[in-house]
């Protein structure tokens, strides 16, 4: 999907085992999706501890940061835990969301590392791709959220 267009509405399962729906949690503000690979590698907790980070200016913002990778349940938890990331981490094993947003890769690292700034009504603000540069997801995120 490219900025401008709608997001469909899908539901997926959080590191609590509670089934989300991308409505309910923008019912708040805007949602930063961002995919990643897999959770508890190097580069994944990079991004996922600097959106951590930075959890207040989202916050200030009316916006919430929300991961997404193949994992499952579990292991999100066990991400979540190990690193205090307090923010919703949705597993999406079968890569249906990854499929309906175009974040879809092939083989054991089946997300691209890209981000969805998403509006209240679903808009899609911005599409920040980088699969190096761990920290440019949240950065950027925040300097669109704030124009």
């Amino acid at each position: 999907m490219k900025k401008g267009e709608t997001v469909p509405d899908f539901e997926a399962i959080n590191q609590e085992g509670a089934s989300v729906s991308l409505s309910s949690m923008l019912e708040n503000g805007p949602v930063v999706l961002f995919f990643y690979p897999k959770a508890m590698t190097p580069g994944c907790t990079v991004e996922s501890c600097h959106f951590r980070d930075l959890e207040s200016e989202f916050s200030a913002l009316g916006a919430q940061p929300v991961g997404i990778s193949m994992d499952q349940v579990e292991k999100q938890k066990e991400f979540d835990d190990k690193h205090q990331l307090g923010f919703p981490l949705l597993s999406d094993p079968d890569q249906t969301v990854a499929s309906i947003l175009g974040a879809k890769r092939m083989g054991p690292f089946g997300n691209k590392r890209i981000t969805y700034v998403i509006g209240a009504d679903r808009t899609i603000l911005e599409v920040i791709k980088s699969e190096t540069n761990m920290n440019v997801h949240a950065d950027t995120a925040l300097d669109v959220l704030k124009k």
